[in-house]
């Protein structure tokens, strides 16, 4: 368990921070930028919820894809070493992914096929989600480049789950917008 009893420590002030195993880095190291996006899409899910009240079982998968996100990053902010901790660390496992095709196939199971590309807007809920998709995928962007680096060990799990939280997250912004009034289409060359 987590236990804060004060925000600020001063330790970032000449511009590194702390992995978990304590190993300090530049805070624009691939591995912090990495994870703070990750945390960035999770502001982003929490954004959205303040309308997903109205979709309680949307609502509800939400909120366990924000804990999952904070896994994410705990996983990725203690690189496997294969030297032993003194501590269990919170790595993402295969069930977190499948979950999120469970649900995603419940969700998308009441949409219609897509015949257009879907412009991100739409209902204020799914406008939020699609923001968080976009923040995914550069999270999901950045983990895959730190998992190439032979140096920088990345679980295939953490790299699945964010491939399959921004689908999840189109998925759920259609939904969104199926409660609400519908997706907005692109229409190639409406302006010209």
């Amino acid at each position: 368990m987590v236990t804060l009893t004060r925000i600020y420590t001063r330790t970032g002030d000449k511009g590194t921070t702390a992995l978990s195993n304590g190993e300090r880095r530049p805070k624009y190291d691939l591995r912090i930028e990495a994870y703070g996006t990750v945390d960035e899409v999770n502001a982003c899910i929490g954004l959205a919820r303040q309308y997903s009240p109205s979709i309680p079982a949307m609502d509800v998968m939400l909120q366990r894809i924000q804990n999952d996100l904070f896994d994410l990053g705990a996983d990725l902010a203690t690189p496997d070493r294969g030297k032993p901790l003194p501590y269990e660390p919170l790595r993402i496992i295969q069930k977190q992914v499948d979950r999120l095709e469970t649900e995603m196939d419940e969700l998308n199971s009441e949409l219609e096929p897509l015949r257009s590309f879907v412009l991100p807007g739409g209902s204020a809920l799914a406008s939020n989600l699609h923001l968080a998709r976009t923040v995914c995928r550069r999270a999901e962007r950045l983990a895959v480049r730190l998992f190439d680096e032979p140096e920088e060990p990345v679980s295939e799990e953490v790299v699945r789950y964010l491939n399959r939280l921004s689908d999840f997250l189109f998925v759920a912004a259609r939904y969104a917008n199926l409660k609400a009034d519908g997706d907005i289409l692109w229409v190639p060359g409406q302006n010209r």
